[in-house]
């Protein structure tokens, strides 16, 4: 055996696929790694910022609604997130990270939290964002049309 082959990781994957030409080693393997990207899902819902751990429901119909909520969220979350990736891989673009490097996989939480210190302020009936820039602006633009419609019809004046 060459040396890559010796260094190489192994796998011990069960499957209930009896027939070896119905799926290979590497589509198994392959099939195996993206469920990854599942249970990272689920360990934004164990994360402390959603607050699910502060939450006591004593009826199952609650409980069972809580976990579609959250289900739900879930997948807004993560769609917008793919968005936003999808964005940056058509574009050549990338952003910056909380360490000032340029990726092009940011997390939507990152992107939550470029927002964070954005303010709606209403002065003389007049709506105005402060703390807006250009790279917030342009993260926006990563968005669909139809979402960015939305935000310009709510006549706001960003400054």
């Amino acid at each position: 055996m060459n040396q890559d082959s010796l260094s190489a990781g192994r796998f011990i994957i069960a499957t209930n696929v009896i027939e070896s030409n119905q799926l290979g080693n590497s589509a198994i393997i392959y099939h195996y790694k993206a469920q990854q990207s599942c249970e990272r899902g689920f360990a934004f819902l164990k994360d402390p910022s959603f607050f699910a751990n502060s939450v006591y429901l004593k009826r199952l119909e609650r409980i069972e609604a809580l976990a579609m909520i959250m289900g739900l969220c879930l997948l807004v979350y993560k769609l917008a997130q793919r968005q936003i990736r999808l964005a940056l891989y058509e574009s050549q673009l990338t952003v910056k990270n909380q360490l000032g490097k340029s990726i092009d996989n940011p997390t939507l939480k990152w992107i939550f939290q470029c927002f964070q210190s954005i303010h709606l302020v209403t002065f003389h009936e007049e709506k105005q964002i402060s703390n807006w820039n250009q790279e917030r602006n342009f993260i926006l633009n990563l968005l669909p049309e139809e979402w960015s419609a939305l935000l310009s019809s709510s006549n706001i004046i960003i400054f």
